[in-house]
């Protein structure tokens, strides 16, 4: 078989509608559009390299397909809702209809998705032997998933191996969504799906209570002890409910002057320096109370998404911040929400334009003023700033202060994550959005290795075809692409991801752009040259060597490799003692005589698995007793930030 670069692919045959398609590929020219079948291999690295089960994709009526025993009848249907069958309850739109044969599928085929109404077959698979077959009754489309969004769990459920996967995702996670859901169980399943990080709204242990700070110290735990970090999320100006209930005075007010309680968050007025001490006091505390990895300070800007054209929830219009306003440009900025006013935002463009850039630059004084409370308070801990793209959508710097050309500079001073997150008005736009927000977001800072975007799975308030939330495809498509066009990927939230996407969400995560199987001439038939922009997991049953070394980094299931390009093989011999995971970027990896050593880079405290317990442990040449977390079937290992170096000695005996 041939496998091909990130470039492109070309199917087997004169069309897909008439061709048995293998997973068999050759090199599109540079450039060349994908169609929506190699859109949707490539969201989980299919079209680089073949596994061990060949799959035959077909596609409507072809000579392959009846010959297999999927035969049109006389009958048509019109197809305009559909289920699937992997999950019946979700609702599947098609934007635009289509008329399509109904269809008799061979015995032991399995049916994926069906017309809603008349049950008429759309997609179904067979399995026989080491060949999976899938076929759909009509076209993906040309993004590959506005028909059929669950091709790929399809694919799945006939036991094609995907061959790639990630570790590196992060997520946010509100335990008002989980109270019932054990720790330990969930830990599991966000290890699988590849999430490194998890973000938790630190606002409901915002004040000390027994039993939620146990249920909290308890998850942590869990997380540790699977390779998960833990950050504390904030949403300031939000602080908590008790903390707005205890101080009225500290409220922050809208244009038409009432209390700033906007959807769930209720706004504070940071910007009066009594409440924002007694913000920071509490803020303070509940960063001590639990054992965090990092801290991220997200949205704190101002309302609303609509500018001054709904002035009851456009904010900050405090009287901390009316005062500071009059002093420096003379006039109350209520005065722009009042029609009969000369300084009417809509009749005086100057006067609205001082107090955007006013409002920009209050937001960038209070996001400095906290990212400084806490490296003061806790200099051990990783910090993430969530921050609204005003770059591909430029509205948002007027309607709500966010300036990221101003915010950026400061990662100088504070060494952050920079996450960007997509404006509503832009989740239409579909994957494809992802790699020109990260040119603009490029061109404004040198760090690169500290961008982020955060990807919102919600129900969606457009129009958008062929499910309300992104699911399937178009989900994994979201985390590819943004995986190869940014450092790091977080998802809002882990709770809404599908039930149907978890498993597949690790192998979407990948960002690996190449993939090449070594010809028998090469110095071990078996081989697989592989090229990724990220640490990266490779699907590897048995011991291998990397770049002609024996490798220590896989779980005998997966080999971790580091960014960059390298040759894997099969080796003769297991590593005595197995590096399982490393929630960092791992560096480079090698069997010593007694363990292993391994170098990893890290802006936050890093966490090892290993597949047993180490003895002597030194890092950077120097002994250490580290903490040491049994779990299920490993060790983890908490080591320090930084670029290191980590030697580990096997037990005595």
């Amino acid at each position: 078989m041939i496998c091909a670069s990130r470039s492109g692919t070309r199917w087997l045959g004169s069309s897909l509608a008439s061709a048995v398609c293998l997973l068999a590929f050759t090199a599109a020219p540079e450039g060349a559009p994908k169609n929506g079948w190699s859109r949707i291999l490539a969201a989980v690295g299919l079209d680089l390299v073949p596994g061990p089960v060949s799959l035959t994709i077909l596609e409507a009526d072809s000579a392959a397909a009846q010959a297999l025993g999927f035969r049109p009848t006389a009958k048509t249907v019109r197809v305009a809702a559909v289920k699937e069958l992997l999950d019946p309850q979700l609702e599947v739109l098609w934007e635009k209809p289509v008329n399509v044969a109904v269809y008799d599928l061979p015995d032991g085929a399995r049916a994926f998705t069906r017309e809603r109404h008349t049950g008429a077959p759309l997609a179904a698979g067979l399995r026989r032997g080491n060949q999976a077959v899938l076929w759909t009754a009509t076209g993906v489309g040309e993004k590959g998933y506005e028909r059929f969004p669950y091709l790929l769990q399809a694919l799945a459920a006939l036991g094609v191996e995907f061959p790639f996967r990630g570790a590196r995702t992060w997520a946010f996670f509100d335990s008002s969504y989980r109270l019932r859901a054990d720790p330990d169980f969930l830990a599991r399943r966000w290890r699988q799906a590849g999430i490194a990080a998890l973000h938790v709204a630190a606002w409901h242990f915002h004040e000390p209570d027994h039993g939620r700070d146990e249920y909290l110290k308890k998850l942590i735990r869990a997380c540790h002890a699977r390779g998960i970090l833990v950050y504390a999320w904030l949403e300031l100006p939000h602080v908590s409910e008790s903390f707005w209930d205890q101080n009225p005075h500290c409220r922050e007010k809208t244009a038409i002057l009432q209390d700033a309680h906007l959807d769930w968050r209720k706004l504070m007025n940071l910007a009066d320096p009594a409440c924002s001490r007694a913000a920071e006091e509490g803020l303070r505390a509940l960063l001590d109370r639990f054992d965090w990895d990092g801290v991220n300070l997200a949205e704190l800007y101002f309302e609303s998404l609509h500018g001054p054209h709904d002035p009851q929830r456009f904010t900050p219009m405090s009287q901390a911040v009316r005062e500071e306003f009059e002093r420096l440009a003379g006039f109350d900025p209520l005065a722009l929400f009042r029609p009969d006013s000369p300084r009417y935002w809509r009749a005086d463009s100057a006067a609205w334009g001082r107090f955007v850039t006013y409002r920009a630059g209050l937001a960038l004084r209070l996001q400095a003023r906290f990212l400084e409370a806490i490296r003061g308070w806790r200099g051990d801990l990783d910090l993430a700033l969530t921050h609204i793209d005003d770059q591909f959508d430029a509205r948002m710097r007027e309607y709500l202060g966010a300036d990221a050309a101003a915010v950026l500079p400061l990662l100088e001073r504070f060494d952050f994550t920079f996450v960007v997150e997509d404006p509503s008005t832009i989740w239409h736009l579909g994957p494809d959005r992802y790699p020109q927000i990260a040119r603009r977001y490029r061109a404004l800072t040198p760090r690169q290795d500290r961008l982020a975007v955060d990807i919102n799975i919600v129900e969606r308030h457009q129009n958008v075809y062929p499910t309300k939330k992104q699911t399937g495809t178009e989900l994994f498509q979201l985390v590819s692409l943004a995986g190869a066009s940014f450092a790091r990927v977080l998802l809002y939230f882990e709770q809404s991801v599908a039930r149907a996407d978890y498993d597949l969400l690790a192998a979407a995560s990948a960002a690996v752009v190449r993939a090449e199987p070594m010809s028998p001439a090469g110095r071990s038939p078996g081989g697989l040259l592989v090229e990724a922009l990220q640490t990266a997991g490779v699907r590897w049953k048995g011991p291998l060597r990397v770049n002609g070394r024996p490798w220590p980094a896989n779980d005998g299931s997966t080999a971790w490799i580091p960014a960059g390009r390298h040759r894997l093989e099969p080796d003769a011999r297991q590593a005595p003692l197995r590096l399982v995971q490393i929630n960092a970027d791992l560096l480079d990896a090698r069997v010593v005589e007694d363990g292993l050593e391994f170098r990893y880079r890290s802006s936050s405290r890093a966490l090892a698995l290993l597949d047993r317990r180490p003895g002597q442990i030194r890092i950077d040449g120097q002994r250490i007793d580290p903490l040491l977390i049994p779990a299920d079937e490993h060790f983890t290992l908490r080591l320090p930030s930084g670029t290191r170096t980590v030697r580990v000695s096997l037990p005595p005996g």
